[in-house]
């Protein structure tokens, strides 16, 4: 039934037998950056590709300050410790993502509240957010606490999914009424503007994955943007074991985490950087083209929000039905091409049945009918 459009799949990656969702673009820069950290002896978490990657990141983002870290999931959670985030507080975000943004928040103590998404971005709704508020929030002292639980809630933790922006200018200004910080999970974001402005620059901060598979690769490896100073001195210090700096022995003034980006990785990282613009150009060239393919097909390609400029990470397509998407995904595993559903709904999981939730109407449709397609980068 859908051998047209897996044939198209195929034509785009002409030399591979089975077509992975997404590998990373490297090539001789990359080795030869990282020939220069091993060079240098400097492999750890102090070298001159860790400095030179964050001050690339700024440039390319617009941000004051870039914190290098391990992964996307230390920089969730080192950037919800230092905004003081804390067991026995909540969180809000949406259950449409992948478990990590979820478990940062667990690792804090805190519970998550799950509310909906909205179609068009796939990311948190602003209007299940004021909703959530009018009726299950009040408001004092410049304290929001949840009704049901009596619990403060300490931060919210939208998503720009499969790097698509959600309406996120909307979500900040609804959160500084209840005094909540934002934190932008843009960990598959990096590449993608909202309103001309970088995602992970509107709330608090923002934070990006640089794992194998997104639109550039430190091997592991992420990162926290911020212009708060203050924040990114807070951030930066409890990533590297809040060891105090003018101490000339160990000394370390609270519980920090060993989280900073090793050199290794930061030289890959720099290399990466530099192609950026590059990888975003072909990406959105790609997406375009399955935009053209799929235009007749019974399975509707999705794309960038009003106001957004997407990178494109992941290009997903919406069947009818469950049935319809399960039956491409069938025969594309059949054609040697690696397609998935979305990402499970994170309430369903064991350790998360019990949050609370609203009625999460888009968010259920949208995991029985949503899929990803191949979107690496071809040069």
């Amino acid at each position: 039934m859908f051998e047209k459009e897996i044939g198209f799949i195929r034509s785009r990656y002409p030399e591979k037998d089975g077509i992975p969702l997404h590998e990373p673009c490297l090539g001789e820069r990359e080795k030869e950056y990282v020939n220069a950290a091993m060079d240098s002896t400097f492999v750890s978490s102090v070298g001159r590709y860790v400095d030179q990657f964050e001050s690339m990141v700024c440039a390319y983002t617009g941000a004051r300050f870039c914190i290098a870290v391990v992964n996307g999931t230390a920089a969730l959670h080192t950037a919800l410790v230092s905004i003081g985030v804390k067991t026995g507080h909540e969180v809000i975000t949406p259950p449409l993502t992948f478990v990590a943004t979820v478990n940062a928040i667990a690792y804090c103590g805190a519970e998550p509240v799950f509310l909906d998404v909205d179609t068009d971005t796939l990311g948190l709704s602003p209007g299940a957010l004021e909703r959530f508020f009018k009726n299950h929030v009040v408001y004092k002292n410049r304290i929001a606490r949840n009704k049901k639980t009596g619990r403060p809630i300490s931060a919210c933790l939208p998503v720009h999914l499969f790097g698509h922006p959600c309406k996120i200018d909307r979500i900040v200004d609804i959160c500084d009424c209840y005094n909540i910080p934002v934190i932008e999970d843009g960990a598959e974001s990096l590449g993608s503007f909202y309103r001309q402005k970088h995602t992970g620059r509107f709330g608090s901060c923002g934070i990006f994955s640089l794992n194998g598979n997104k639109i550039i690769t430190s091997g592991g490896g992420g990162a926290v943007i911020t212009d708060d100073e203050k924040l990114s001195i807070k951030i930066k210090h409890i990533s590297t074991t809040a060891r105090v700096s003018d101490a000339s022995d160990f000394v370390h003034d609270r519980i920090g985490y060993n989280y900073r980006m090793p050199n290794l990785n930061a030289a890959l990282a720099c290399a990466q950087m530099e192609r950026l613009p590059l990888f975003v150009e072909n990406k959105r060239d790609l997406a375009l083209k399955y935009k053209d393919a799929f235009a007749e097909s019974e399975l509707d390609w999705f794309p960038e929000p009003e106001n957004a400029i997407s990178n494109y990470w992941l290009n997903a397509l919406v069947a009818e039905n469950r049935e319809r998407r399960d039956m491409f995904l069938d025969e594309a595993k059949k054609s040697g091409v690696l397609a998935r559903p979305v990402f499970r709904l994170i309430n369903t999981f064991r350790m998360y049945r019990h949050c609370q939730t609203d009625a999460l109407e888009n968010a259920r449709r949208l995991e029985q009918k949503m899929l990803n397609i191949p979107s690496s980068v071809r040069l």
